[in-house]
């Protein structure tokens, strides 16, 4: 049941004094392997009409709704919030978005209020010694579902010699589009969510993060992605589940392809599957 929103504090912005605190969390020592969830509660006063509406222009959404995938710039404000309390032990910088899931339930009239409620999950350690945390989180407006966001961030990586290669099929569909990022696309996209990483940003701002090249956000491939599945079928977008798996330089060109029968996709980027993933279209 969602939290009542007298007392809930304001959704932080992202911005540099968030993304400063973020860069310079120290872990706690010794790291648990283990930890209580955490709970948060954050209001937003009013959807920004103007924000969204520079977001379906910049991705190639058509029509006035609220594209799917912009509801994870909300989640991962809450998700950052969440993850600098002092009862997240962890750095936060290093963490790799591992998998994303959003749902779409309903779209708020503008002016409504939403009440965004977190919950952050400790799993336990794989066998090959990783870590993960889940976050999951719900917007409700009057108390009802808008939106909900379940994100999985790699803590720490696994030992190579005793993790096990994953095992599966990936998607088979027909090439749909492509498109080319160029060398300014992860700044466009930090004006449009507020996150500036640096490994999104420049060559030298990536290196200093011990990046060889600055990659673009996941976030943003998949939106990329969203944006043309909406256009192919001509309709929104309700559900998506996708799994990040490798990194797409600035620069690079990215092909869709998408299996119109499963609803699976696939986004390749250097001749490897870069996010690959399922969605649900009304």
């Amino acid at each position: 049941m969602p939290a009542s929103s007298t007392h809930v504090p304001a959704l932080p912005a992202m911005g540099v004094d968030i993304l400063l605190r973020a860069l310079f969390k120290r872990p706690q020592h010794p790291l648990p392997d283990s930890l209580p969830e955490l709970a948060s509660s954050y209001r937003l006063d009013g959807l920004p009409l103007d924000d969204i509406a520079r977001y379906r222009a910049a991705f190639g959404f058509e029509g006035q709704h609220v594209p799917l995938t912009w509801w994870y710039l909300l989640a991962q404000r809450a998700h950052l919030a969440t993850m600098l309390a002092p009862g997240f032990p962890f750095r936060i910088v290093g963490l790799v978005h591992m998998d994303n899931a959003l749902r779409v339930f309903q779209e708020p009239a503008p002016g409504q209020p939403l009440l965004i409620d977190t919950v952050l999950r400790l799993l336990p350690p794989s066998s090959s010694g990783a870590l993960r945390c889940m976050l999951d989180t719900t917007g409700y407006s009057d108390g009802v579902p808008v939106f909900g966001c379940t994100s999985t961030y790699l803590i720490r990586r696994g030992s190579r010699s005793s993790a096990k290669q994953e095992e599966s099929v990936l998607p088979q569909g027909a090439p749909l589009t492509q498109w080319t990022l160029g060398v300014g696309a992860g700044r466009r996209y930090a004006q449009l969510s507020g996150d500036w990483n640096p490994i999104h940003l420049t060559r030298w701002s990536a290196r200093l993060m011990g990046m060889r090249a600055p990659i673009i956000h996941g976030m943003h491939t998949l939106a990329s992605a969203c944006a043309a599945l909406e256009r192919s079928a001509g309709r929104h977008a309700l559900a998506i589940d996708c799994r990040f798996r490798a990194p797409v330089a600035l620069g690079s060109t990215a092909a869709l392809s998408f299996d119109a029968v499963s609803g699976e996709f696939v986004v390749a980027a250097a001749g490897k599957p870069a996010v690959t993933g399922s969605v649900t279209l009304a």
